[in-house]
């Protein structure tokens, strides 16, 4: 499997562009549209409550609770095509995930402000593995203190890629909206709660 290193100071990506088969690609996303029960909650931006403008759902091992923008999730089990997908990640991170956040983006409105994935319960540099199933969407980073420092990639239908070190200290990701029409993007982000 072909993977390139993203050279950003500061910052730890590998990306994987073929990481699952197209034709297992399609039936996963097809299962993640029918078979989750996906939410729209409310987080809180600059003071004040929100609809996110996305759908999300949250698995993971009992009692891992997760929280951001003043949103709390509680996790439901695993599905088992689901823990095969994580298996394969944690081969290739070389780390165990117990939380995957999945979010489905319906079409180009639906996106992903700037943030990080720097949340205390995922502990200092963290691994995050995301898997791309959909439309191909560009995905952003911008370095927090040296403006002049940014990279966008367009994320791949069964693609992977995979933010570590101190990715997370030194760098924020988004995810823009676009005016094209676009299909949905389902985006599964494998996490460890220490």
């Amino acid at each position: 499997m072909e993977n390139t290193d993203i050279s950003l100071k500061d910052a730890s990506l590998s990306y994987y562009s073929a990481f699952i088969p197209e034709v297992e690609a399609d039936t996963l996303l097809h299962r993640l549209l029918h078979e989750t029960e996906w939410s729209q909650d409310t987080i809180k931006l600059f003071g004040k409550e929100v609809l996110q403008p996305r759908l999300t759902a949250f698995f993971g091992e009992s009692g891992l609770d997760y929280t951001y923008s003043g949103l709390t999730m509680k996790p439901k089990p695993f599905p088992g095509f689901i823990i095969k997908l994580k298996q394969e990640c944690e081969k290739i991170a070389r780390t165990d995930f117990n939380v995957c956040l999945v979010n489905l983006y319906r079409d180009g409105k639906d996106s992903m402000g700037w943030h990080a994935d720097d949340e205390k319960e995922l502990g200092p540099n963290p691994v995050i593995a995301s898997v791309s199933l959909g439309a191909e969407r560009f995905f952003k980073l911008k370095h927090k203190k040296d403006l002049t420092a940014g990279y966008k990639i367009r994320l791949q239908h069964g693609s992977l890629l995979i933010m570590s070190g101190t990715t997370q200290e030194f760098w924020k990701h988004s995810l823009p909206k676009t005016a094209k029409t676009v299909n949905p993007r389902i985006n599964l982000t494998f996490r460890k709660i220490v």
